[in-house]
This record gives structure tokens, sequence and C-alpha cells, in this order.
């Protein structure tokens, strides 16, 4: 499907833009275009590809007439870009609404207009029941894609959800292989924590399922298992060769939460099971709410629980160590 078509990454340069590169750089696709603000990674990832297939266009998001000219002649989209760190946007919560909610309706609008083919956006298990502010301005883009998907003529768009991604910018296990290696104890917030765990590969399978299966506003969600927090920093001790090294806990950050959830009980209620993944489908039902008011219409029963990295599959010390051997992101 990718064959001589072009494909745009917004937020490109991130750690799931390059993930994409390394697999599609030598394919038959036509051409990729990195869209991100940052020069430096454009031109580090210039230097490691040296290919003619890929174009790199400055640009924000939150900036529509930089993002039109990247958009012109793109056949599929990969919206990725994003503020994702909680704590900073939990302390500069417009600039999370300026980059995830309205330059999410620039990335769409400008798809649109230039009838792109397909749009896959990157969501967060944050999104559900979300208690801070990045999460907020997710669950939001996520309406805001609902919202266009409802009247994109010939663009197919959908959204793929996902929960923390092993070796990502910001995520903990490179914070405790660092801290081990220079003498010092692990930083943890709370021992009992759970977390999802996928890999950056699972994580580009995601938006490569959702982009073939995908139709108008449909959510996807990867089964992924979970392990908390306290079983990380043993197994990654335990890959480093250093399991005396000490744990510290230094108390939860500002909107965390101790598990996280990729579908909420009503989402989990309405979703088909496809086996790995959970797709929910976008509620297609018309705004006449006469048909609610009066008419009435019958309610089926959500179930008792979400999805979320507590009652999924709970991995042990040896099930981490072998997911992370299994990741080109990180090295043991």
């Amino acid at each position: 499907m990718f064959k001589n078509k072009t494909l745009l990454i917004t937020g490109g340069t991130g750690s799931f833009g390059s993930t994409v590169l390394d697999r599609f750089v030598d394919s038959d696709i036509g051409e990729i275009r990195i869209f991100s603000r940052d020069e430096k990674k454009q031109e580090d990832l210039r230097i490691k590809h040296g290919s003619d297939k890929i174009r790199f266009y400055i640009g924000d998001v939150r900036d529509m007439n930089s993002v039109r000219p990247a958009m012109a002649g793109v056949d599929y989209v990969f919206h990725a870009a994003a503020l994702k760190q909680v704590p900073s946007c939990e302390f500069f919560p417009m600039e999370a609404v300026r980059t995830n909610v309205l330059g999410t309706n620039n990335v769409l609008t400008a798809a649109i207009d230039a009838s792109v083919s397909r749009v896959v956006c990157l969501s967060t298990d944050k999104a559900v029941y979300p208690i801070n502010a990045m999460g907020t301005s997710k669950a939001m883009m996520e309406k805001v894609i609902a919202a266009a998907a409802r009247n994109s003529g010939d663009t197919r768009i959908s959204i793929t959800r996902y929960g923390n991604v092993i070796g990502s910018r910001g995520s903990v296990i490179p914070l405790f292989v660092k801290q081990i290696r220079a003498g010092k104890p692990m930083t943890v917030t709370k021992p009992s924590m759970t977390r999802f765990m996928m890999t950056l590969e699972q994580s580009v399978d995601l938006v490569l399922y959702a982009f073939e299966h995908g139709s108008r506003g449909d959510i996807f969600v990867q089964k992924a298992p979970a392990a908390a927090l306290y079983t990380l920093t043993e197994a990654v001790s335990a890959l480093l060769s250093a399991p005396e090294t000490p744990v510290k806990v230094i108390g939860k950050r500002h909107g965390e939460k101790d598990y996280e959830a990729l579908l909420s009980v009503e989402e989990l209620a309405s979703a088909t099971d496809l086996g790995e993944f959970f797709r929910v489908q976008q509620d297609g039902r018309s705004l006449n709410y006469n048909k609610f008011t009066v008419e009435g219409e019958d309610d089926h029963d959500p179930l008792r629980e979400g999805y979320h990295s507590s009652n999924t599959r709970q991995l042990d010390v040896q099930g981490v160590c072998d997911l992370l051997r299994s990741t080109s992101a990180l090295e043991f």
C-alpha cells in the first residue's frame, strides 16, 4: 500500500518517527516527509540515513502556514506531533492545548483540504479518565479527530492509543539504566504503580494496523502486558548485573496515576475484540436529539471495568527482561 506513495510524519524527529524511518526508508515507498520544529534532530536523521527518499520540513503544527506546504501532494499522514511530558503540560496547560488540540485541528484541516487518503493520529492512555493537563488535552484532541472524521470527505481518519513505550524519550527505563551506570540509586515515584509495556516497534505495528484496517473515527488499542515499577527496577538491575542497586522512592509527581487505562468502561463495552487489538468504532449516530428525548433508545450494560494496566496480563521480572531485550531502542 505504500509503494510509490508519499508519507508525512508530524513530529517526525521523535522516537516514533525515527522508528518509522528505520522500517520504511529501504522499502518501495516513494517519499517520507519529516515535519518538526527541531532542526538539529532533522540534521541527525539526514546524516544517519542519507536517503533521497526523505525530505525535511521545518515547521510547527500550531502554524497552519507551515503545515499546508508540507501537506501538498501527500497520500498518507502519521500525526505524532504532541506535547507528551505530564509535568510540563501540568505547569503549562495552554501550551498543551495549542499543540495537542489546535495543532491537531490544523493537521486534519490541511489533510482534508489536500485530499490526503488516510490519516492515523497517535493518542495515549492518559486520554482515558484524564486527571492531568496532558491527558485532558489528548482527550480533547480525540474529540476534535472524531468531529473531523464525520465530515472528512475522501480522507479516512483513525486513532491509535498506547501506553508506556520502552526506550522513548522521557520513559523511565533509560533513566534507570543511566542511574545504575552512574552508581546512583534508581528513583521511583511509587513502586506499586503499573504501566503498560510496549516497544517502539510495536507502536509502529499498531499504527500500521490502524492504517490498513481503520475506518472513519475508529480507535485502535493493542493488547499489551503491564508491569509494576518495582518489577521494572528488578529487571533493569538484573540485565545490568547490578542486583544490589538501591531504589529510592521519591513520591508521585504532578498528575500521575497509579495505573493507566487504554479503554474506558463504556468503550470496552462496545469494542470489537480483534485478537491482538481492540477496535472502538466511531459513534455514528446523528445529532438529532429528538431520538433520545422523545423516542428513546435501548442502552447496553457497560462492563464493570475498563481495560487498564492493573487488569491486563502482568509481567514478572523475567518477562520484562525478555521484552527489554527484544527492542532495538535499548542496549544492555
